[in-house]
């Protein structure tokens, strides 16, 4: 077994143990004929004689080596001992797992885990681009330092080890817990089973938890295929929880295009800039494309042409209606009085004239008003013979005053006028 101070390839030297996975283990070694820090990982010897793992290991070597991007750590150089030991020497990044930080913190920072996505993300775009698929995202392949800067690590060999088959002994259960459901049935699998992947990290760093959890690797597996997560807390950010939700659909293709639109979408939703809300969402809106703030965009939103002129003729119809109305309400009050609506019935009693005494023992007389419950009572202690109200003179309503006959009433500075009627 390998350990601190051993030498590997007559070259480097292995300082201190730094983590080991399904297939191998990782030593922060010094490369004495450069005078450089470096980290080698050693395929462990369980897998030495198994020709499989050997070819997958070398691959991981030239796979990494081809991508090329400051997201993915630098290959160096690739050797084996005399003894048959397999290791690759790669660049050695200051930095921690992410896995560590989320089990020491809990549930990080939105902002902070919006930015370690879009960074993994472009980190899995370039390797895609290489027509590489990851096949192992997950918070322990992801290294942070401490400037934020991440880098993603391990191609191959934990693949190689967990993909054979979840129900092995010796399966990983960190690959169950972000395992897509293409790759849990084992069907085909594409960019977007690492995109899926990298959604499942994204809800752990928000929650504190992965999605889904179990007590064999198959068990959450078979989650991730039938089962959607519990969902995201309804305080995180619309943009936050529509990235994650997005990236964790079923169907794959219903996920981001690609990697690199799934790193956009990190950076903006820092702004809260919703881009591709999944239809099924059950906590967000189920608008395809919803913008709820971008500080860069201090311009009132435009509106097509067509918005204005509705709202224009909506405007009017309003004022019209509102017009007719009044009109309308005008004319009821001025008709109230003379209207034929307004003219009693026939079973409405006729208030009789009332005489009154005149200057001279004669009786003066004056025109009532109409009720439609009674006649109204007369002013003098007798009421005169006389006939009623021609019907030329038309009475007034009950319901609002008007003029009561053609003839003026009798002005208090003026004589009364004698009553014509004969006199007995």
């Amino acid at each position: 077994m390998l350990g601190p101070g051993d030498v590997l390839g007559d070259r480097y030297r292995l300082e201190e143990f730094v983590a080991s996975g399904g297939m191998g283990q990782v030593f922060r070694a010094t490369d004495t004929t450069l005078g450089r820090t470096v980290a080698v990982k050693v395929l462990l010897p369980g897998h030495t004689g198994n020709g499989e793992f050997g070819s997958r290991f070398r691959a991981e070597a030239r796979i990494m080596a081809s991508i090329g991007h400051p997201g993915v750590v630098g290959v160096y150089d690739y050797g084996e001992t005399s003894e048959g030991t397999m290791f690759l020497v790669m660049a050695f990044v200051a930095g921690r797992p992410l896995g560590e930080r989320i089990a020491r913190e809990g549930a990080l920072p939105v902002d902070e885990t919006l930015t370690i996505v879009a960074q993994a993300a472009e980190a899995l775009q370039a390797a895609h681009a290489k027509g590489v698929i990851h096949r192992d995202v997950k918070p322990s392949n992801l290294l942070v330092a401490d400037d934020g800067t991440v880098t993603l690590v391990d191609f191959g060999v934990a693949r190689s080890s967990s993909v054979t088959s979840v129900t092995k002994v010796n399966a990983v259960i960190g690959t169950a817990l972000y395992m897509s459901p293409e790759q849990a049935r084992g069907g085909a699998i594409s960019p977007a089973t690492d995109v899926y992947a990298l959604g499942a990290v994204a809800y752990h760093c928000l929650t504190g938890a992965p999605p889904f959890s179990g007590n064999s690797p198959l068990e959450i597996a078979v989650k991730h295929l039938h089962e959607e997560p519990p969902p995201l807390p309804d305080d995180l950010p619309v943009a936050a929880r529509a990235l994650v939700e997005r990236a964790m659909e079923k169907d794959p293709e219903a996920r981001f295009p690609s990697a690199a639109a799934m790193a956009v979408a990190a950076r903006e939703a820092q702004n809260g800039v919703v881009r591709a809300v999944r239809a099924s969402s059950p906590s967000v809106s189920d608008t395809a494309e919803l913008v709820a703030h971008d500080p860069d965009d201090d311009e009132a939103p435009r509106r097509p042409a067509w918005f204005l002129v509705a709202v224009g003729l909506a405007l009017a119809a309003l004022a019209g209606g509102v017009i007719l109305a009044v009109v309308a309400l005008t004319r009821e009050v001025l008709d109230s009085g003379n209207s034929p609506a307004a003219v009693p019935s026939k079973s409405a009693g006729v208030v009789p004239a009332a005489s009154t005494p005149g200057p001279h023992g004669a009786a003066t007389t004056r025109a009532g008003s109409t009720s439609t419950s009674a006649p109204a009572s007369a002013t003098a202690s007798s009421v005169a013979p006389s006939s009623p109200a021609p019907q030329s003179e038309p009475p007034q309503s009950s319901a609002a005053p008007g003029p009561t006959s053609d003839a003026p009433p009798p002005s208090p500075d003026k004589s009364p006028t004698p009553d014509k009627s004969p006199t007995p």
